[in-house]
């Protein structure tokens, strides 16, 4: 981690006017989202904005260490969680285009334990009743979560009370590495018949291992020399190292009476280096590093000269992948996720717009993004040419409408 020279300096680069914004309407989101942090809802944040590749907003507000008093600046490091997936996504989809895997292949070609699986079809965690699995999980379905996977804090099903009792609440058991959690979780039965239903699930984990054996390094080693290193993110790394602690913000949940709590407990994992290398929820970044992300794919796959997918691949990622173009409210659980679910497809890696009108939020159809645990969220909107970001420290993400509300203030100030 560290910035060098060459790193472009992230910093408004044009007037609102010049790229279609209404000037005093886009000073709305500030003070809207001000009101979360001087009311005690939010520690502090970052939104940044950007049209036609020029970015029109950038600001911070708050403090990223409220019990330091120590403020929001251009270079806090943020815990991204599930905004790891769409970098585990993009990898994955640069191996596609070099013919290293195809989207139909059994994971087992790649992770030989999830060969046999079994499907749950009754009974308790304890004696789960299950019978062999159809369909093999394939690579199209870690990148879409139909893969029959989930997460052990659902708390929504036998198979998760499962997870949990193998120790994948959050996370991984202590000292497993990546081979070892996807055989671990090989052993356990899934939700559904791969390809059937949408659950939110472990599977970009398993999809980083993928990448492992598909491109022959290691997840991390993979991103560094492959996305991060062109990209010039500098700043994004699995987890912090001694120099940059200091710029590392605070992880907060509420606590009784709505009032923010520190948790340094699962917080502070993120400056220690990790055996897990966890694809589906692992890096650490900066405002101005995953920015550099986002409009690669705003881009179509390109930044600054440097192509890390073909267009036709961004906008094949970007398209609604459920079957029969269903939304995640008919073709998903009822269960957490990082996104809404009505009128919400999914693509490969991404959320997609698929219906505005019915999702209640002022969007455009294939509106693509996704969130992280802490509130993190990024959207990028190819129609109007828009993209957003917004960074802060909360969990869990559904605590309050952040996304919906980034969006309204946003899009109305878009007056071209």
């Amino acid at each position: 981690m560290g910035r060098v020279a060459d790193v472009p300096e992230l910093k408004v680069d044009a007037e609102p006017a010049e790229v279609g914004f209404d000037a005093e309407r886009l000073r709305r989101v500030d003070t809207h989202f001000r009101r979360y942090v001087d009311d005690g809802r939010l520690p502090g944040w970052t939104i940044t904005v950007a049209r036609r590749g020029r970015v029109v907003h950038l600001s911070h507000y708050g403090r990223r260490d409220v019990e330091a008093e120590l403020p929001v600046t251009d270079d806090t490091l943020w815990r991204i969680y599930s905004m790891t997936k769409p970098v585990t996504s993009v990898a994955a989809l640069m191996l596609y285009e070099r013919g290293a895997l195809e989207l139909t292949d059994p994971v087992s070609r790649f992770i030989p334990s999830f060969a046999d699986m079994r499907v749950y079809r009754a009974g308790s965690a304890l004696n789960p009743g299950t019978t062999a699995a159809v369909e093999p999980i394939r690579v199209w379905h870690l990148l879409t979560h139909t893969a029959g996977l989930t997460y052990g804090f659902h708390h929504a099903h036998p198979v998760d009370e499962m997870y949990r009792g193998r120790g994948f609440e959050f996370g991984a058991p202590q000292g497993m590495d990546l081979a070892t959690v996807c055989d671990t979780l090989a052993e356990l039965p899934l939700v559904f018949e791969p390809g059937t239903e949408w659950t939110y699930s472990v599977a970009t984990g398993v999809l980083g291992r993928v990448v492992e054996i598909a491109s022959g390094r290691a997840l991390d080693a993979f991103f560094a020399e492959e996305i991060l290193a062109p990209l010039r993110m500098t700043d994004t790394a699995f987890w912090v190292a001694p120099d940059d602690v200091d710029r590392l913000a605070a992880l907060y949940v509420l606590g009784p009476a709505g009032r923010l709590l520190r948790n340094s407990s699962f917080g502070d994992a993120a400056a220690r280096p990790q055996t897990f290398i966890d694809g589906g929820a692992g890096l650490v970044s900066t405002v101005g590093d995953y920015h550099r992300f986002v409009q690669m794919l705003a881009g179509g796959g390109e930044l600054d000269g440097v192509r890390l997918l073909g267009p036709r691949t961004v906008r094949y990622m970007t398209r609604n992948h459920l079957p029969g173009n269903a939304d995640l409210e008919t073709f998903g659980r009822p269960i957490f996720a990082e996104s809404p679910y009505t009128g919400i497809g999914f693509g490969l890696g991404v959320s997609v717009v698929i219906d505005a009108a019915a999702g209640k939020v002022v969007t455009s159809p294939g509106e693509f993004g996704w969130g992280g645990l802490a509130s993190t969220a990024f959207y990028v909107d190819p129609q109007e040419d828009v993209a957003a970001t917004f960074f802060t420290q909360l969990m869990p993400s559904s605590t309050y409408p952040i996304r919906s509300q980034l969006r309204a203030l946003v899009n109305q100030a878009v007056i071209d």
